[in-house]
């Protein structure tokens, strides 16, 4: 078991370390009033911080170094 999650810390930190973040936009209703509305796109970010992704990739590496027992 300790195995498998330090092999997702690890996956998941490497991505987090080459992939800091993304954008999507969403549609967000600026104006209602009865019939009339108007809506806009606004842009929003998500990022995070590389040491995140490091922190990932040491955790991983230890579980990995320490699950090395068949009776996990």
């Amino acid at each position: 078991m300790n195995r498998t999650i330090g092999t997702v810390l690890l996956i998941l930190g490497i991505v987090m370390l080459v992939w800091t973040g993304f954008t999507y936009t969403k549609k967000e209703k600026v104006i209602d009033a009865g019939p009339l509305q108007v809506s806009a796109e606004k842009e929003h970010t998500i990022n995070w911080p590389p040491y995140a992704g490091g922190i990932l990739v040491v955790g991983g590496i230890i579980l990995l170094l320490t699950g090395g027992k068949k009776g996990d």
